[in-house]
């Protein structure tokens, strides 16, 4: 029985299902169809928070005033932790790509050596996202909200920030807090503050070094505006209604409300993708270990694993970017 061959004139084609599309696997096909994807989602992410920033530029927070904590280190020091933490994911980045290549060696004990690395790299990174979060949840100088929605910060006349612990007077007063059980039901406060309205008010006066920073920017020195003594007294008095202490998503002491949001989303997202990525990467280094990759005569495995890795880290780049930088 004669066997008839149709030629499709397909076979010579990339796309035509002769050979691999584009020379490449399945499964790293579909890992750079997830990568797009996702970063289509960062991009309007990153894209939304300009808008939001561009309407908000007058009150928006500075960034060198807000990110200025450094483990075990007391002091001022804006965007330095950032730096590190940027720098870390970077070098985590470059670990993979070492990694990679030994594999493509089919080299197992580089292969060890550096994907434990990157999942230490990951690990510090993380951490280092934590203690930024709690810092910026947590706050350290506290600030006052306005009616209109608007934070007073305060600074001696030398233009350095002032906790409120270093100048609030305390009050015997009796507070208690509100919870939607006990009132209106749909209204609930947070955890107390440690000093009420009026603390603060009766501290500021007593203290005459002391002025008020608004969340405007002074177009000629690009720096929030800070006011008189008698504007600072005015300001607190008249506009004041709460004390706020760190960040939530309602009120935060550092801006508008949009801004912690931000944070609070677009780090937290990007943190997710690390944790993700770190977990992989730990499946991944103990096959190596066990040699799966080995047997399999391919260690295509990290290198799909490090696609997703790299994506994580340039996302990064891009956060810390417009984020911290701009």
């Amino acid at each position: 029985m004669n066997t008839t061959v149709v030629d499709t004139g397909t076979d010579e084609k990339t796309w035509g299902g002769g050979k691999k599309p584009l020379n490449a696997s399945y499964g790293k096909l579909m890992m750079w169809f997830f990568i797009t994807s996702d970063a289509l989602t960062f991009t309007g992410f990153l894209a939304s928070y300009g808008f939001s920033r561009f309407k908000f530029a007058e009150i928006w927070p500075i960034a060198d005033d807000v990110f200025t904590h450094v483990p075990f280190i007391h002091g001022n020091y804006p965007m330095i932790f950032v730096a590190f933490m940027t720098f870390i994911l970077i070098m985590s980045s470059v670990t993979m790509v070492l990694a990679v290549d030994a594999g493509h060696k089919m080299d197992k004990a580089k292969t060890t050596i550096y994907m434990f690395l990157t999942v230490i790299g990951g690990f510090i990174f993380l951490s280092s996202q934590a203690y930024e979060w709690t810092t910026f949840i947590k706050g350290e100088y506290g600030a006052v909200g306005t009616h209109g929605g608007n934070i007073i910060q305060f600074v001696d006349t030398d233009g350095n920030r002032v906790a409120l612990k270093d100048f609030a007077i305390g009050q015997p007063v009796d507070r208690t807090q509100h919870l939607n059980k006990n009132g209106l039901w749909f209204s609930s406060e947070s955890s107390l503050p440690s000093y009420t309205i009026d603390e603060v008010v009766a501290g500021f006066e007593a203290n005459p070094n002391l002025l008020v920073k608004t969340t405007y920017v002074d177009n000629a020195t690009g720096h929030k505006t800070i006011l008189s003594r008698n504007e600072s007294i005015k300001e607190l008095k008249t506009k004041g209604k709460n004390v706020v202490e760190g960040a939530n998503l309602v009120q935060n002491e550092y801006g508008p409300p949009l801004f912690a949001n931000y944070f609070f989303f677009i780090t937290g997202f990007h943190g997710f993708h690390v944790s993700i990525g770190v977990l992989l990467n730990i499946i991944i280094f103990f096959n190596v270990i066990l040699g799966t990759y080995e047997r399999r005569g391919s260690y295509e495995m990290v290198e799909k694993v490090g696609l997703y890795w790299h994506f994580v880290d340039l996302v990064w780049v891009f956060v810390f970017t417009f984020f911290y930088l701009v």
